[in-house]
């Protein structure tokens, strides 16, 4: 080849590697957009033609590997044994959703005291129990342990701070580390000194939960730990209440009470320790695992495959060690008033010593369940059967007891894949063992009757069970009995009708109860020889007043007839007038703000035993009580929400029984002001 040939060769030859390498460069990145696809360059120009980089194609390039849930969370959870999914509640109308005591309830006076409901509620559950449920509000329960499933990590700080030194704190954090590997924490802290003398109250919960599953969805376990403790001042009841409505000081905490010695007692909020009192721990520690076989499937999209496992059978165990420490003490006896007001004339002349009881369990359970699924598509309806073997351990001071317990389980529940119908059947048998003979059967049928009549739900719970423990004479809290105890057994009707669209909801219940096992004083129990029934029947219904103001109305009726060893008011009623606000007036801020009242009948109420820590039958005293009014102002800011309230309103109003008394010689607070926050935060 000549030169010249030679040189034009290798201007072509450079010509055709530029063109070659530009268009190496030429990367593109595609999207496609609602108006079509668009293509855009990595490389752009100057304004001199130069080649330089394209900063909105990296941009593009960031947004294809960015997390799509880097600025938001999908969160949602489902209660242990429970496969419905529920969503966070952001709501801030009502502020007895978020605190430790429901309204229905009343205490001793000071928020962490025993409590009982107004509703007549009996134990409707079967096989052992220990009968302290004084201070259940406050627990923490395997059956309202929440199992999340989140996008992000989960956080919520709540912190109340109330009268006297009153403080409350829950912290609640949950993170998936994989998808299929979920764990959470909640603690929670109570104290509060209360307004009275001896009437401090501590109670402290953890629970650490955890759910994983293996990738191929055969294998799977459920972890639970619950720790809780509760500790309460025991005063006994005021010596004389008529002294509250001439106080020289207008200070409740001047009255002398039943309990405790004067010298020994605090308010000192950060007190958790008492002299005169009860002391439970509980603890719990559960582990259920199970392995499914099924059908393996598949889902072929355009680039991706995606594995599916359908279980059609399970095979499931549940292990469960329960301890439980019930605990009364006096580090200060007074015979003199032992005596005198509950009648313990064996503590004559014993003075400044130490009187206790206690009670101890230990609780190892196994149960074994095959599940079957008989739809593929549909894990909401399955049939479960199986066994359990419980293991009881006992020490009442030096007296040591064993049992165990051998029972059958059995369930089915359907909830249909277009929610209409909502079928759960569950029963219990007690086969040999300390409760033997004892059962639990409960059916509930919901429907949807259209979207806009809404659901209507009807139910049959009947239970036989072997009354609680701490009503036998073998326990160390020094019940009294001169019968035989049979087996209780209540049956419960019940039906309730919601409709969302027209924020009313109506239930009834009508309870037929046999054998019903109760206290009438401070030591002794009796049960009812004949049998009694309640009914009751209650309405909750929100009325739109104008466009920012409602009025939210609950009213229950309850009725008992037959010899009933029992005392209801006939009437509770709950009412809130709010003045309310989504976000209209000011950019994210949801306000509700209003009066709210509660009012129920007066009746013959329970007194309480500090001893035993039982609410008990009396015909002496009936209350007179004035409606509890409070003023509210509730909002949110996003993920912030706050709390502000100015309760017992009704103490300001002059005259006698300013003071309301729950039960006979326990007195509630006067005004009281809580201000708490609740604050979500998304890692």
């Amino acid at each position: 080849m000549n030169a010249p040939a030679a040189g034009k060769f290798f201007k072509v030859l450079m010509a055709v590697l530029l063109v070659h390498n530009c268009l190496l460069a030429q990367k593109t990145i595609t999207r496609s957009t609602d108006a079509g696809t668009t293509t855009t360059s990595s490389v752009a120009y100057d304004s001199q033609g130069r080649p330089i980089r394209n900063r909105s194609a990296d941009s593009l390039r960031t947004l294809q590997k960015r997390d799509r849930y880097a600025d938001s969370i999908t969160i949602y959870y489902r209660y242990y044994d429970s496969n419905r999914i529920r969503n966070i509640d952001s709501s801030i109308a009502d502020f007895s959703t978020r605190f430790p005591q429901p309204y229905t309830y009343v205490n001793l006076g000071n928020l962490g005291t025993a409590s009982k409901s107004l509703l007549f509620s009996p134990i409707m559950k079967s096989g052992w129990d220990a009968g302290f449920h004084q201070y259940d509000i406050y627990s923490f329960t395997v059956e309202n342990t929440k199992f999340y499933q989140t996008t992000r990590p989960y956080t919520e700080l709540a912190y109340l701070l109330g009268g006297k030194g009153e403080q409350y704190i829950n912290l609640s954090h949950t993170q998936n580390k994989k998808n299929n590997f979920n764990f959470g924490f909640d603690y929670r802290f109570l104290n509060a000194p209360g307004t009275y003398k001896n009437q401090n109250s501590s109670h402290s919960n953890l629970r650490l939960n955890a759910t994983y599953q293996t990738p191929n969805r055969k294998y799977g376990a459920f972890f639970i730990y619950i720790s809780n403790k509760h500790t309460s001042s025991e005063n006994g009841g005021l010596q004389d209440a008529k002294k509250l409505d001439s106080l020289a000081l207008n200070d409740p905490f001047e009255l002398e009470t039943r309990l405790g010695v004067s010298g020994t007692v605090s308010r000192n909020p950060f007190n958790t320790g008492i002299t005169t009192g009860n002391e439970y721990k509980e603890t719990t520690l559960l582990y259920r695992h199970y392995y499914d076989l099924g059908k393996k499937d598949s889902i072929v999209t355009d680039s991706v495959t995606y594995k599916i496992f359908y279980p059609r059978l399970r095979l499931q165990h549940t292990f469960r060690l329960s301890s439980y420490t019930y605990y009364f003490h006096d580090n200060n006896v007074d015979s003199t008033r032992y005596n005198d007001y509950f009648g313990m004339r064996f503590l004559t002349g014993v003075s400044n010593q130490l009187f206790m009881m206690q009670d101890k369990w230990t609780s190892i359970t196994n149960e074994f369940h095959v599940i079957t699924f008989p739809e593929k598509n549909n894990l909401s309806q399955f049939l479960k059967v199986g066994a359990g073997v419980q293991n009881l351990h006992g020490t009442f001071g030096s007296v040591i007891k064993r049992d165990y317990n051998v029972y059958l389980t059995g369930e089915y529940r359907n909830r249909t894949r277009n929610q209409v119908w909502d079928i759960e059947a569950t029963g219990n048998l007690y086969l040999t063992g300390l409760n033997s003979g004892d059962y639990n059967a409960y059916i509930s049928l919901k429907r949807l009757l259209t979207k806009k009549l809404g659901y209507l739900e009807l139910g049959f719970h009947n239970v036989n069970r072997s009354p609680s423990f701490v009503y036998s004479n073998e326990s160390s809290f020094m019940v009294q009995t001169t019968q035989s105890f049979k087996k209780e057994n209540t049956t419960r009707l019940f039906a309730q009708y919601e409709n969302p669209k027209s924020n009313l909801k109506l239930t009834g219940e009508y309870f037929l109860v046999n054998n019903y096992s109760y206290f009438d004083s401070f030591f002794v129990a009796k049960q009812a020889t004949s049998l009694f029934n309640v009914l009751h029947i209650g309405l909750e219904k929100k009325f739109k007043l104008t466009r920012h103001w409602n009025w939210y109305t609950e009213v229950h009726v309850q009725q008992a007839t037959g010899a009933a060893p029992v005392h209801l008011p006939l009437v509770l009623t709950r009412n809130r007038i709010a003045f309310e606000d989504n976000g209209k007036f000011f950019a994210n801020l949801f306000l509700s703000t209003g009066i709210e009242v509660r009012y129920y009948t007066n009746y013959k109420a329970d007194n309480y035993s500090p001893f035993t820590g039982q609410f008990f039958y009396q015909e002496s005293y009936t209350t007179a009580n004035r409606p509890d009014i409070n003023f509210f102002m509730h909002f949110r800011i996003k993920s912030f929400k706050a709390f502000l309230r100015w309760e017992n309103l009704n103490s300001s109003i002059p005259g006698k029984g300013k003071y309301n008394l729950s039960f006979p010689n326990y007195a509630n607070a006067g005004n009281w002001l809580r201000f708490g926050i609740w604050w979500n935060f998304v890692n």
